[in-house]
Order: C-alpha cells, then structure tokens, then sequence
C-alpha cells in the first residue's frame, strides 16, 4: 500500500498545529451581520495549508479585481480550469498530490480510498461529505435518464465495472479487480470527471427526491423535455454556468449570461497560507467576453491584468513594443506545452471513399510531411524559435527522441513525388494537379478553426509546396464547434489543429490517448468513437499500427514496471512518427502571457499547457495578488 501525500510545501496539519486563522475583509460585514460565520467556521479540520516561502514564492496581499479577457461565452468555463481545485492535483514539477481530499491511499493501483476533509463545506456552507459521491454514484450515474450511457468508460477495467462504497462520511472507495492507473490522473485533468455532486442542491430537480408538482413546474419554467433535462442543465460543475450551483473551486460564479462575468471569492475555500490568510488571494475576477481579434489590441491597451488566452505568437512584437513604451505590463515567453503548435489531420474516416483509401495509405501522409518547408514557417512565424519537425514528445520529455522528431519531416520534394509516383497517381490535369483514382483533380481540403491566424500563415507557405507534389491545398475556415462535427462525421477531408495536449510524458504517464481511443484525434474519429461505445457506433480500426497502439496501450495499464512503460511509450511514439496520423509541423513554440506590473507570483518561466497542468491551474492561481490591491468589500 502507498499513499499520496501532500508535499512539505502544501501541507495538511494535524488541528493542534493549523496557523491563526485571519478573516477576509471581503467579507467582513457578512460576518458581523452574522449572515456568514467566522473564517473559524468556515474552513475544514485540517485545510490545505500553503507555505509560500517554501515553493519560492511571497505571501500574498487579499484583495482586488482581476481582469481577463475570453473570446466566447462558454469559455467562462476557464475558472474552473484555472481555478484548478481538484481531488488531487499536480504540482509546478507535474507530481500528483491530495488537493480537496486530506490524503489518498492507494492499493496495487486497483483500490483507492479517498479520504476527505471533515469540516469542509460547499461554496453555500453545506458539508462536502461521502453523500455526495454517493449521489453521483447512485443518483446520476446509476439513473438511466440522466446518464442513458451508463457509467462513465473509466469505470470499467478489463470488461469489469468498479465498485464505489462509503465507509461513513469522510471516506469513500474505489475498487476494481485490475489495475486502473488512470484514474487518479484523470482526478487531476483540466476537465476532470467530477466524481461528486452537490446533493443538497441537485435533489429539488431528480425524481427521486423533488416534489412531483414542483418539479413539473421547474421543467416548464425552463423549457426542457424531463426532469432528467433539467437536472443536466442545473448540473453544469465544467460549464460553470450556473451561478446557483454550489462549487469548491477558489471564485463562484456571482453574475448571469452577460458579456462581462464576475466571479467572487468562495467563503469556504481550503486553502490557507501559512500565516492564516484564506485562498485565493484576489477576491474578485472580472471576465469580460470579446470579439478574438480584440483580445491583443485591449491587452495593449491595458485592460487586462493576466491574459494569455486569445494570444498567439505573432501578437508579442505588439505587445513587447507596449512594455518597451511604458505599458503597466510585463510580456512573459512562456513554453507551450502540446505536442505541436501546428498538426494537420487527414482524416482516415472520411465517407469518400476514393480519398479515404488515397490517406490511408502511408506513403500520401509521408508525401505530405516531407512536402511541407518546416525552415520557411519556423523564421516567417516564429523569428526560428519554435522547434521543426513532426508530432511527437517535446525534448523536455524523459520520452522525447530526436529520430521520431526528425521521421518523414525534412523538406524533400523529389522523394515526396517519388512517393506519389509509386502510389500510382501519376495521371495530372492540364494544370499539373495529380488525379485521384477516379479521375478527379487532387485538391485538398484543409479545415481550421478560423481563431489564429498563424494557421493560415503557414496554410499559405504549405500551399506551395504541396502544388509542388501536385496537390492543391484549399482551406476552409469554419467555427470550432462546427469543424469538430464534421471531422467527428466522417465529413472533413483533414482539419488543422494542436497536437496532443499533452507533450510532455513520462513512463507514468497514460498512453492511451496515443490509441485509437476518443474521437477527439481528428485522425481517426470513427475509430475512437466505437473503442467508446464498445462498438455500438463508429467503426473498428482496420489497419495494423492502429490495432497495435490498442495493444499497447492496454499492455501499458496491466503493468506497473517503469522499464516496461518506457518501451510500450517508445514504440507507441515510433508508430506515430512512422504512420505519420497528424503531420506536425512545428513545436515549442512560446507562448506570450500578459500579466500587470502589480500583480505578483507568476512565473516568469512557466508552461502553458491545458493537459497537464490547467493552463494557469498548476501554477496556482488562487496564490497570485496584487501588490497594491484595490479593497473589495461584498455588497
């Protein structure tokens, strides 16, 4: 048995040991109108208590307004992904540890009991306690209505569902007859599988629960179809979107569907400094909602305090000239953390089936990869910073290796035709365009997200040389969730996208998003969709290197051996570079983070990645503040 315990840094204190708590002026008139208890009251047994000074960092000031800025309505999300209060969570070195939960003990990697802090309490001041994993278990999971997709896939190992059971209130097990190494990691992503519900709050929409008359009403008022809508609706912990659901995450949300969100500090929040001085820091974060070309030019200008959402590389020679002209603002390089800035993703369950059969074979992809001016991009987009290559891990992984960087991705125009050639399509146009099987020209339709304009950069440079192969490359700019429809129907050829979020692996890290596991790898959508439905949709992969990627990643979870892992991730990376799924293109390539000249605590130095890591989560948001912070006091 082993268990997970909090660093020296981030330390769980027995009672008798907890620093003087210091109630938040935020909300000192609640207190004194006794509205709100005490700080006293407010906070767990034994919180989370935080040593700035032991992580390198200074104690903070409470107070302030933060300003961001996000390009759509449902990115308000982002709080609950920055805010980054999870079970367990990683830390600035991507080590996992007990966060909400007070410790985690951990048996064969099959059994997990959890354990939680007594004393805590929702965002409301209702306990958090064993009930509301139970009402997840039972009342969500195990209704058909709510969830008539049964439990959720990381429930059942080897074919086997897992158990969930409550000792008492403060304890609550996860068992399995396997391993199941993913899910304290899963506990720990930037969209986590929340494992619990507010119970309190939920019950007044589930049938089991409400008063039938009531809850008609609720149904109608809202204009859904069931209670089972509803209660979908009303439970919303990733959207963030309804401010009357209780959270656990450092701000609430505390404003309706407008332009501009605000999100206040939660009472009840865990974590505390080791002065005594309640997290998060800031007391208020105000989110306004704005056009994405905008987001640069309003940073400029100054109204932003921390941003790096909406900006990409080719808005910091903008932004360094406002810092150099005496903008109240610093301009961070943080790395990026995915595995390629830039991917384009044939996609080889598209329904024509003329080309589907022309991508699936690897020498096209090949011939695509070698037929992209990886140098060209790199200085025209990057001044050379970024890195050249194809998709695999970043050289800061323990994975990384150079020869899977460099397969298929040097500029080679005569042995990408050659390629083509030896595939068969010889036959050209007038024009000079090869013909696919049937007779039609080969143009090659490439869909973006239309939100950078890097993308179409080098969309443009790669047309070039792809008409030099033959292929005319037509892009086609479509809204996000729009794209990722198509691609997930079968009815994109190929679309432009990151690389895995997750560039950075280690032996301990999963593998199975390298697998034809989920639908969100624009290569093999249909794939991914059957190992999710266990065949009910989609379509099986029928080709070897996919089926072998299965293999391995199902050989990597059934063992525990480190030396095992590392070459069940090699070889999974040697196939992603010799099949050539997603043609990256570059990597590393920095990300600028905005951040005002008052606020403190944020790195210099950090990575910008969603997973792992949470964009800002991992580098603890709630711990930032401001020097001279304007008071907040509530209303």
């Amino acid at each position: 048995m082993r268990k997970l315990i909090a660093l020296l840094c981030l330390i769980a204190l027995p009672a008798w040991a907890q620093p003087v708590l210091q109630e938040t002026t935020f909300w000192q008139q609640e207190v004194a109108s006794g509205s709100l208890p005490p700080i006293a009251e407010r906070m767990p047994e034994t919180p989370l208590v935080v040593d700035l000074e032991a992580k390198g960092r200074t104690f903070g000031k409470q107070g302030g307004t933060l300003r961001t800025m996000v390009t759509r309505s449902k990115d308000v999300r982002q709080m609950v992904v920055w805010g980054y209060a999870r079970l367990v969570g990683y830390d600035k070195n991507y080590e996992l540890y007990p966060d909400i939960l007070r410790d985690v003990e951990v048996i064969e990697d099959r059994k997990f009991i959890l354990h939680l802090r007594p004393g805590h309490r929702w965002s409301d001041g209702h306990p958090f306690t064993s009930a509301d994993f139970r009402y997840w278990w039972e009342k969500v999971v195990g209704n058909s209505e709510i969830t008539p997709s049964g439990p959720p896939e990381f429930m059942t190992v080897d074919g086997k569902l897992g158990s969930v059971t409550f000792p008492d209130d403060y304890t609550v097990v996860f068992e399995w007859e396997s391993p199941n190494s993913d899910f304290l990691p899963l506990l720990a992503q930037a969209s986590p599988p929340f494992i619990y519900r507010p119970a309190h709050y939920l019950r007044q929409f589930h049938v089991d629960f409400a008063d039938p008359e009531k809850l008609a009403e609720e149904v109608s008022k809202a204009r859904v179809k069931s209670w089972a809508a509803l209660h979908n609706r009303r439970d919303e912990m990733y959207k963030f979107d309804n401010p009357d659901l209780p959270t656990l995450q450092p701000w609430m949300s505390a404003s309706g569907q407008t332009s501009r969100q605000l999100f206040v500090r939660n009472p009840y929040y865990h974590r505390v400094d080791a002065r005594g001085f309640q997290l998060p820091y800031i007391d208020v974060v105000n989110m306004t909602i704005v056009g994405a070309g905008l987001v640069a030019a309003k940073t400029n200008a100054g109204e932003s305090d921390l941003q790096a959402r909406g900006l990409s590389f080719p808005d910091v020679a903008i932004l360094k000239k406002g810092e150099q002209d005496g903008a109240d603002y610093n301009v961070y390089l943080w790395a990026s953390g995915v595995a390629s800035q830039i991917a384009v993703y044939p996609n080889l369950n598209f329904r024509d089936p003329v080309w589907r059969e022309v991508m699936r074979d690897v020498r096209f992809r090949r011939a695509l990869s070698m037929g992209v001016d990886r140098r060209m991009i790199n200085r025209a987009l990057y001044f050379g910073l970024a890195e050249e290559g194809g998709m695999t891990a970043l050289s800061s992984s323990p994975l990384y290796k150079e020869e899977d960087l460099l397969m298929w991705s040097q500029l080679d125009i005569d042995a990408a035709n050659a390629l083509l050639d030896e595939m068969g399509l010889t036959d050209r146009t007038p024009t000079g365009l090869r013909k696919l099987p049937d007779g039609r020209p080969m143009e090659f339709v490439v869909e973006t997200a239309g939100e950078r304009q890097e993308v179409e950069n080098a969309l443009a440079i790669v047309t070039d040389t792809w008409g030099e192969l033959g292929i005319k490359l037509i892009m086609r700019p479509l809204d996000r969730d729009i794209l990722r429809n198509r691609v997930y129907a079968g009815i994109s050829m190929a679309a432009v996208w990151y690389g895995w979020d997750n560039g950075l692996p280690t032996p301990g890290t999963s593998p199975k998003y390298l697998a034809p596991t989920n639908q969100e790898f624009f290569a093999w959508p249909m794939w991914g969709q059957y190992y999710v439905t266990g065949g009910s949709t989609g379509e099986p992969p029928d080709q070897e290197p996919a089926r072998e990627l299965l293999e391995l990643a199902d050989a990597w979870s059934h063992t525990t051996d480190r030396t095992e892992r590392t070459r069940i991730w090699h070889r999974m990376l040697d196939i992603h570079a010799e099949q050539q799924y997603a043609i990256g293109i570059l990597s590393g390539a920095p990300q600028p983070v905005v951040v005002s000249k008052s606020l403190r605590n944020v790195p210099e130095d950090g990575i910008w990645a969603y997973d792992p890591g949470a964009h800002f989560g991992v580098h603890r948001m709630d711990e930032f503040y401001f020097e001279e912070p304007f008071e907040q006091v509530s209303r």
